[in-house]
Order: C-alpha cells, then sequence, then structure tokens
C-alpha cells in the first residue's frame, strides 16, 4: 500500500470490512462448503432421481459428473479470473450463477435439463472456488491469522464431504431429492448479500485471458476423465474410450506447449519449479483419488449391503468429519513449528493404512467391526495433509498468482478425485463381473422362477449373491486406493523439503534461509 493510500479517506463500509474478519472469513468459509458438498450432497438422493426422471443406471453417473467435469475443468480460469477481474466481482458473479443453477435443476422435469443445471453449477463453483481461496491470502496477513483462517477452510474443504453425505439423506427422506439442490437457493442468497459488506475488493491486474490454455485444459481433463468412465462401461478396447484417451492426451500436450509459450499463461509453469510446491500437487492429486474413491465405495456397502436409510448412511460418516477436523487442527498449530513434511508424511501413512484395512471388507462385514476403525483412520491422515498442502501450494506465491496458484491446488484435488474414482470404479466393474460369473452357478441352482426372471431382466444378481459381488468389487478398487496414496507418501518422503525460510514464513516474520533438509 503506497503512502497515498494510506492518506485517504476510508470509502464507507471499509471499517466494518476491516473490523469483522471473523466475519469475512465465515462468508468464504460458507461459499466453499457449499461448492464443496455439492459434490457429494446428491449421491444418497441418486435414486431417487433416477426414478423421478426416469435416468438408465448408466446416463445416471452423469449426475454426478456433469458437475465434477465443468468444476475441475473450469477452476484454473475462475482463478486467473480473480487475478484480472477482482476477486470479490469474481466470487459473487460465481456464487449468483452456482444459485441460479441449483434453483434450475431442483424444478428440472427432464433429465436434460438436471444435467445441464449440474453442469451449470460446475461453472459456477469454478469460479467461486478458487477466488475464495486467494481471498483468504488478501484479507488475513502472513503468519498465524493467515494459518488459523486456513485452518478453518481446510477443514471446511475436508469435511464438506461427508457433510454433504448427512445432508444429502435428511432432505432426501425427511423432504424430496429435489431440495438437495434447492437448499444451496437461501444460502448462496445469504452469502451474496454479505460479501460486498465484509469482504474488501482485491487490487486489480490489468491482463489477458489464456483462452487457449483454458479450452484445451478442459477439455483435456474432460476428454481423460470422460475416457475412464467409459472404459469402466464398454472396456478398454472401445472405440470411444480409446478416442477420449487419444484427445486427451493431444489436449494436454498442447496445454502444455501453451503454457510455456503464453505471455499471460493461466497457469504459470514456473511455478512447479519449487519443488514442494509440485509435490504438494501429486499428494493432492493422489489424495483426492483415494478420498472420492472410499466415499463412493462405503455409501453403497452401507445402503446395499447393510441396508441402511439415507439418513444412517449419512450419520455412519460423522466419524470422519470429526476425524478430519481433528487431524486439521492439529497440524494447523504444530506446522509453523515442525514444517509441512511430518504432516504429509505421516497423514499419508495413516490414510494408506486406512484404506488397506478396508479392503478386508466382504459382505459378513459391520459398521463397527470392518468399517468405523479404517475410516476414522483415513479421515484423521487426510486432516492432517489438508492444511499442510493448502498452505505449502500458495507459500511464495506473488499476490498477483494467488487466484492461479490456488485454482491450480483446487483442480488437482477435483480431476484427482474424478479420475481417482473413474480408475477405481473400472477396477472394481471388473473384480465385480469376474466374481458375478462365480456366482451365476450358485444363484441358479438355488433360485426361485421369479428371482431367475428378474435376473435375465436386470442382469443383476439379488442378496445374498449380489452382495458377495459388490464386496469383492469393493475390496479390490480399495487394493487399487492403496497404490494411490503410496505414491503420495513417496513423494512425501523423497520430494518435499522443510526449508527454514518456509517455517519462518509461517510464523509471519521474514526469512531468507537454505534447506534444514
Amino acid at each position: 500500500m503506497t503512502t497515498s493510500q494510506l492518506a485517504t479517506p476510508s470509502k464507507p463500509g471499509a471499517a466494518r470490512r476491516e473490523g469483522r474478519p471473523g466475519v469475512a472469513l465465515t462468508v468464504i468459509a460458507a461459499c466453499q462448503l457449499m461448492v464443496v458438498l455439492d459434490a457429494t450432497i446428491v449421491n444418497i438422493a441418486l435414486p431417487h432421481i433416477q426414478d423421478a426422471l426416469s435416468f438408465s443406471t448408466t446416463d445416471l453417473s452423469w449426475v454426478l459428473s456433469a458437475y465434477t467435469l465443468t468444476f475441475g475443468g473450469l477452476l484454473l480460469l475462475g482463478g486467473r479470473a480473480g487475478d484480472i477481474l477482482g476477486r470479490r466481482r469474481v466470487f459473487l458473479t460465481g456464487i449468483l450463477l452456482f444459485t441460479l443453477a441449483s434453483l434450475l435443476g431442483g424444478f428440472a422435469q427432464e433429465p436434460w435439463q438436471l444435467l445441464a443445471a449440474r453442469a451449470l453449477q460446475g461453472v459456477g463453483g469454478a469460479i467461486a472456488s478458487p477466488t475464495s481461496l486467494a481471498l483468504i491470502t488478501t484479507t488475513f496477513p502472513e503468519g498465524p491469522e493467515r494459518n488459523r483462517a486456513f485452518g478453518v477452510f481446510a477443514a471446511v474443504s475436508a469435511g464438506g464431504g461427508a457433510i454433504g453425505l448427512l445432508a444429502g439423506g435428511m432432505l432426501t427422506e425427511w423432504l424430496d431429492w429435489r431440495w438437495v439442490l434447492f437448499v444451496n437457493v437461501p444460502i448462496g442468497i445469504l452469502i451474496a448479500v454479505l460479501t460486498p459488506l465484509y469482504i474488501s475488493e482485491s487490487e486489480r491486474h490489468p491482463g489477458r485471458f489464456d483462452i487457449a490454455g483454458a479450452l484445451t485444459s478442459t477439455g483435456g481433463m474432460a476428454s481423460l476423465v470422460y475416457g475412464f468412465i467409459r472404459a469402466s462401461e464398454e472396456g478398454w478396447r472401445d472405440t470411444l474410450t480409446l478416442v477420449s484417451f487419444g484427445a486427451a492426451v493431444v489436449l494436454l500436450v498442447a496445454f502444455a506447449l501453451i503454457e510455456s509459450r503464453a505471455r499471460e499463461p493461466i497457469t504459470p509453469l514456473r511455478m512447479f519449479a519449487d519443488r514442494n510446491r509440485s509435490g504438494t500437487y501429486v499428494i493432492m492429486l493422489s489424495l483426492a483419488a483415494a478420498m472420492f474413491g472410499m466415499f463412493f465405495f462405503i455409501v453403497l456397502f452401507v445402503q446395499n449391503v447393510l441396508g441402511y436409510t439415507p439418513i444412517q448412511a449419512g450419520l455412519a460418516f460423522l466419524p470422519v468429519t470429526v476425524a478430519i477436523v481433528t487431524g486439521a487442527g492439529l497440524s494447523q498449530r504444530f506446522l509453523p513449528v515442525l514444517g509441512p513434511k511430518p504432516f504429509m508424511v505421516t497423514g499419508s501413512a495413516l490414510t494408506g493404512l486406512g484404506l488397506a484395512w478396508l479392503t478386508l471388507i466382504d459382505d459378513g462385514s459391520s459398521y463397527v467391526g470392518g468399517v468405523l476403525g479404517p475410516m476414522v483412520l483415513f479421515g484423521f491422515g487426510m486432516g492432517l495433509n489438508f492444511v499442510t498442502l493448502t498452505l505449502t501450494a500458495v507459500s511464495g506465491v506473488a499476490q498477483h498468482e494467488a487466484g492461479a496458484a490456488s485454482g491450480l491446488l483446487n483442480a488437482t484435488q477435483q480431476v484427482g478425485g474424478s479420475l481417482g474414482l473413474s480408475i477405481l470404479v473400472t477396477v472394481f466393474g471388473t473384480a465385480g463381473r469376474n466374481e458375478a460369473e462365480r456366482q451365476v452357478p450358485a444363484f441358479m441352482a438355488q433360485a426361485t422362477p421369479e428371482q431367475q426372471v428378474e435376473f435375465a431382466k436386470t442382469k443383476e444378481l439379488p442378496a445374498p449373491w449380489g452382495h458377495e459381488v459388490l464386496t469383492e468389487g469393493i475390496s479390490t478398487a480399495f487394493i487399487a486406493g492403496v497404490g494411490m496414496v503410496a505414491l503420495a507418501l513417496l513423494t512425501a518422503l523423497l520430494v518435499i523439503r522443510v526449508r527454514k525460510s518456509d517455517l519462518a514464513a509461517l510464523n509471519g516474520a521474514a526469512a531468507d534461509a537454505g534447506p534444514m533438509a
């Protein structure tokens, strides 16, 4: 801030914004919670959506994918837009778009209407989410105050998935599936009203939008995700699957070339020059893949095998939220003292152990005996990582590039989750089909004529044979998930360094020191 700026009288409302950082943080965190939980809040409502709008089982998966593809694909552009146009302005635009899309989705009468609304929600989320993280860097000074703000933000981001499952169960069972969308409307309106009152506008940095980079990155990531989804349904030799993967390779290579030559790239490649930041992106990609898979498959298990109602299924995930918040609080407190590496290593190891424990799941497993313990271990490990990864990703980034840096971190999480879930679903489908082939003879020998007729129509085995197929697929998918977390652990061990300069920055001090390890 210049001397002339200091001498300029404050604008109306400026004192109110500066004097209420808690309200500003609440508004930012509420936006992130709304965006994050929307990725999971519809999960439990999917059977009701299928019945109401006559979705086929295959098309039903796009209720989730339409959101995650546009959200993950456009996050980089959203972060850049905040840098150029002003973060509060872009944040407010994203919130209003997300709110409108939620309203339209709740009123959908045809499948295409709901899918279009979900895609539009993803666009709004992609605009608002990276900007909200960047607003923390400009609203709170570096040091303990910003660390606490990031701790709240990261806990909300990490726990939003579980909260969404609980909220989805309550709204679906007590009201109607449409309320998993309608619930965003009053929240979005309240955020839109409070934002101009308690959040200051950031300095605008004139520049140009990297349209070519945005299109190639979005198209490439969408093609890659679609390729895995298609492979899980039609197989790896399917023509459209191969075309999708080929298009992804071409577009992502083109994106890298464009970014290396662009005057104002959407993703400045120099951000990857810092080994800690690059390692952070790899760890986030791997852990998000595991997290999306864990939530997806455990939801299937507790509802289809244990017979939980939507509310019971949501409540089953509350211990995960508590574990995540506990881990996030612990890392936020001791990160300035110990640095990021111990938390990344310990968190990744605990997450992997939790998933390895879940590979033992079978059709005889109970919630307390087979699910609760590994979920808590998994959640605590994720909590240790979320604050650590968030702070490391934006540490040392120039303020005018904070939006791009945070957008890349969020994009990594969403793309990692989407890609990881697609890979795990492919593993699940292959293992499930193999197990089904083994179960069919026993089923045909014991099934009633009515069961045989139903099987001929649906090609799905009823309980108890179907439960064995489902749990075999789930446990095999979790084995692949352990491999994904192993990549995060190796990256934390071999790539991340604890540096004196990082510790000084986390404590709000200016220092310039070499590596400690």
